[in-house]
């Protein structure tokens, strides 16, 4: 970090503020081109809390860019191998009703249609794994235990005031960008005159974290990563998270008037589960499940990402993960205007983005919170008789129809796609329905690009560069790559020329050409490279218009 005019003044590119899973992806993208950014954060370490558990396909496949999808496989706390099945039952020591296998696809593996499975692993693990990847990347610096307290923007930067709080003083930081990725209460968003809108409060729910040395051996219904327990008392979730016996309980949709303490919990597991063991309490937090959508993004040099612009219930695991794809969208194209090459269009194209990435995904998030533990139960459910027995295979039923869209969703994971962007050239191809469950590569403009797994055992993916890529299908001329090139060139854009010879690929790619983003999005496909080439350059780089 260079000082400025004076001594108390840090100079950077780009001031993140926040260093959850959000703040630190946008650092990665940021520090993999080479761009200066500072990450403050108010905490004193990152993992300040137990929050999400799975990191989904898409995230992972940013960290097979980055490097590091190995490091976390290796960090995870129940064995890569352990099943990632989903199970309802009536409570651990009663009947199972229905159960969903490879949920959230956690399965290792080589899956065609992806380049990295699902991992279940604790938020704050993941955390420390993105943190140690940034740390090591010139002109990436974080800060804890520091606190933004105001800025002030221009034309030309953002200065902005921080306070240090273990040392009490207060330093100022010159960006050319702010990103504020401070989560739910982002102070950010605040001072940018966005506003939520949606429902807030769709349920109260409880996340507690205690150890239980034995409770994986106490019931019969084998290893899962979540057991939803439907019944009458205490409708809840609950499954391991950590090694050491450390699992979490979550009591969902809690009537209004009942009153949690940290005390009560063991009494509560107990009851919910049937199995009367030492249970030892760790942490104890009340949340709240929202639906929230901020009216805009950006002021100026301004940005929101993750928590401090989206907000959705939990169930399906989107959360963190819609932060980190946040992060990256919006690192690599700062870091396209800070490296010269990146026009207006493309930080224009960030909300126009992700905005329609949130609402489909909070509608997503919205449909799995509508059936809960509570919603399933029935007077009768845990009865021993054949009448119980036939209740159990109603309500078994119900839950494979109404949660199948929560544990099979690769249709959201990675079948999302940008519409109406300023630096996507459309084709006039008609957009397919959105499916929850079904993924269909396509390599249509705003999908993203198909992946494959080549014969000598890499990914597709691991041949794409740094900037853009073209994919040549044709093995045509030199002379008109050359021109592809030289377009490039005097466009100013990155580009990379690929031309694998594989047999799946015809399959999968439509035109010759495909013209593929850093995020790995296809920015255009055609069968002949237009004439007049740079200008398509520049479109995609943002300094066109989309007439």
């Amino acid at each position: 970090m260079n000082a400025a005019s004076s001594s108390d003044v840090l100079d950077t590119q780009v001031l993140i503020v926040g260093a959850g899973p959000t703040g630190l992806a946008t650092a990665i993208e940021l520090g993999h081109r080479g761009i200066r950014c500072l990450v403050v954060e108010r905490n004193p370490r990152v993992g300040f809390a137990p929050r999400a558990k799975t990191t989904n396909v898409r995230t992972r496949e940013h960290m097979r860019r980055w490097g590091i999808a190995d490091q976390l496989k290796a960090q995870s706390p129940l064995g890569i191998d352990y099943p990632s099945n989903v199970l309802f039952v009536t409570r651990l020591a009663g009947y199972e009703l229905a159960r969903f296998e490879n949920a959230l696809y956690c399965a290792p593996g080589k899956n065609p249609l992806y380049s990295e499975h699902s991992q279940w692993i604790p938020q704050y693990t993941v955390e420390e794994v993105m943190k140690a990847h940034a740390q090591t990347l010139p002109g990436v610096e974080i800060r804890f235990n520091c606190e933004m307290l105001g800025y002030e923007q221009d034309g030309q930067q953002v200065r902005a005031r921080v306070r240090d709080l273990a040392s009490g003083g207060e330093f100022h930081v010159a960006s050319r960008y702010l990103v504020g990725a401070d989560g739910a209460r982002s102070s950010v968003r605040e001072a940018i005159g966005a506003r939520m809108s949606g429902t807030y409060g769709l349920s109260r729910n409880y996340n507690v974290v205690f150890k239980a040395p034995g409770l994986a051996a106490a019931h019969k219904h084998g290893p899962a990563i979540m057991y939803w327990q439907v019944n009458g008392e205490v409708p809840s979730l609950i499954g391991p998270m950590d090694r050491g016996d450390k699992w979490f309980f979550m009591p969902t949709a809690v009537p209004k008037d009942v009153k949690f303490e940290p005390a009560d919990a063991p009494a509560l597991i107990r009851q919910a589960t049937g199995i009367d063991l030492p249970y030892e309490v760790l942490s104890s937090d009340e949340w709240v499940a929202s639906s929230l959508l901020a009216d805009r993004y950006r002021d100026r040099r301004v940005f929101l990402a993750g928590d401090a612009c989206h907000l959705h219930p939990p169930f399906g695991g989107y959360g963190m993960n819609m932060g980190v794809a946040d992060g990256v969208d919006l690192g690599w194209k700062l870091a396209a205007l800070l490296d010269g090459w990146g026009g207006a269009a493309l930080l224009d194209s960030y909300e126009a983005e992700r905005a329609q990435v949130h609402r489909f995904v909070i509608d997503e998030a919205v449909a799995n919170h509508a059936t809960l533990g509570r919603q399933l139960w029935q007077e009768g459910l845990e009865d021993e008789d054949a009448a119980g027995a036939a209740l159990r295979a109603q309500v078994g039923a119900r839950v494979a129809s109404a949660k199948l869209r929560e544990f099979n969703t690769l249709g959201v994971m990675i079948g999302y796609r940008y519409e109406d962007s300023p630096v996507i050239v459309a084709d006039g191809s008609a957009a397919p329905p959105p499916d929850f469950i079904n993924y269909l590569p396509s390599s249509r403009p705003g999908h993203l690009a198909p992946h494959a797994w080549l014969h000598d055992g890499s990914s597709l993916y691991d041949h794409f560069g740094l900037g853009y890529t073209l994919l040549d299908l044709g093995g045509g001329a030199e002379g008109e790559l050359d021109a592809i090139r030289r377009a490039a060139r005097e466009a100013g854009v990155p580009l990379d020329v690929i031309q694998p010879r594989e047999p799946a690929l015809p399959g999968l790619y439509d035109t010759r050409y495909t013209l593929i983003r850093p995020d790995q999005h296809v920015a255009w496909r055609g069968d002949a490279w237009p004439p007049g080439g740079e200008a398509l350059m520049r479109r995609i780089a943002g300094h066109g218009s989309k007439t």
